[in-house]
């Protein structure tokens, strides 16, 4: 559960706007707000938020922190929006190797190692894995090393024909289902980097069909898309569910995403309490 260092993530866009004025009209627009819609929940008027769009009017930090708030804008844009009104940054970007994050590494260690022995890891905004328990090695039996090199990418590893692609039999499913999630976040991030990750995982090859082999022995009322994976001459299902922090006041953490694999059904649930892992 070591974890693992990542290099810095430049997720907003390459080039810097010159004013705030473009920038919070791309994030208004992105989402498909009128100034006058903006204007309502940030306490303001149509004509002052016209303003600071037309570099008319320079908004107060208040007034940034306020409208990036309503917008919906992730931390780390928060403070490009603070640098093109002409203000310091407001979030700090902290190493998760730094002595500072000491507190937050021991949590999430605790976290996910008392979800043992079922799956659960740290990812960054990129999906790049930053820590892992345990219970995680099963998915990794059999794969190449070339596609464990750090830094660990998620979507890379479930998604690639030399990763766990071959043994996840509702293949098509869970790719749909993880391509809408990347989706998602590239709206709300406008993030270069994982858009060039998204068209290069939506690249891998898919099979004409999921595999209809190994179906379980009886039915199962699934309450959530399951991925169904072949492992040592079983097959297993998972539910996934990932957490993030609340109200994060520092753009590493703001960035970072707890991924845990709940038990989808009986059979998965006794192989995992009785399998030494």
């Amino acid at each position: 559960m070591t974890i693992v260092a990542s290099d810095a993530i430049a997720l907003s866009p390459g080039s810097s706007e010159p004013a705030i004025g473009p920038l919070l009209r791309r994030w208004r627009e992105q989402r498909r707000l009128s100034q006058l819609e903006l204007a309502l929940r940030a306490d303001s008027s149509a004509r002052h938020i016209s303003f600071i769009e037309t570099g008319r009017s320079r908004p107060s930090e208040e007034m940034v922190l306020r409208l990036a708030e309503h917008l919906d804008v992730p931390v780390r844009d928060r403070n490009a929006l603070l640098l093109s009104a002409g203000y310091a940054p407001h979030y700090s970007e902290t190493p998760l190797t730094d002595p500072s994050m000491g507190t937050l590494r021991t949590a999430m260690e605790r976290l996910i190692k008392g979800y043992e022995p079922y799956p659960a890891l740290v990812v960054d905004a990129l999906y790049n894995v930053v820590a892992a328990n345990r219970g995680i090695m099963m998915f990794l039996e059999g794969v190449p090393k070339h596609m464990l090199a750090a830094p660990l990418n998620v979507m890379r590893l479930s998604l690639h024909p030399q990763g766990l692609a071959p043994r996840i039999l509702n293949l098509r499913e869970w790719r749909h289902h993880l391509l809408a999630q990347m989706d998602r976040q590239i709206a709300l991030q406008r993030s270069s980097e994982l858009r060039a990750l998204y068209e290069e995982v939506a690249a891998y090859p898919v099979p004409d069909a999921d595999r209809t082999d190994a179906e379980l022995d009886e039915p199962v009322a699934y309450f959530a898309l399951p991925m169904r994976i072949a492992h040592d001459g079983h097959v297993l299902s998972f539910i996934s569910s990932i957490s993030t922090f609340n109200t994060p006041m520092d753009v590493t953490v703001a960035e970072l995403a707890i991924e845990t694999f709940l038990p989808a059904d009986s059979a998965t649930v006794k192989y995992l309490q009785t399998a030494d892992m």
